[in-house]
């Protein structure tokens, strides 16, 4: 799977859309949808962090 799948796909598993993503990890609106598009291409290990960050809350969430 290309990274701008994996980011998409990252989005749609939170259950975010475009703005909410954008604001939960303070990434700049066009940077995600360029990533998205495919017009740029994001490092992966920022995937990386983004999917660990999103692991963690979820970790979070559910032992409170």
């Amino acid at each position: 799977m290309d990274t701008a799948n994996e980011i998409k796909k990252l989005r749609t598993d939170m259950g975010m859309n475009r703005k909410e993503f954008c604001d939960y990890y303070n990434i700049p609106y066009r940077t995600v949808t360029d990533w998205e598009a495919g017009k740029r291409k994001m490092p992966e290990y920022v995937l990386e962090l983004m999917e660990f960050k999103a692991d963690v809350e979820q970790l979070k969430t559910a032992n409170t």
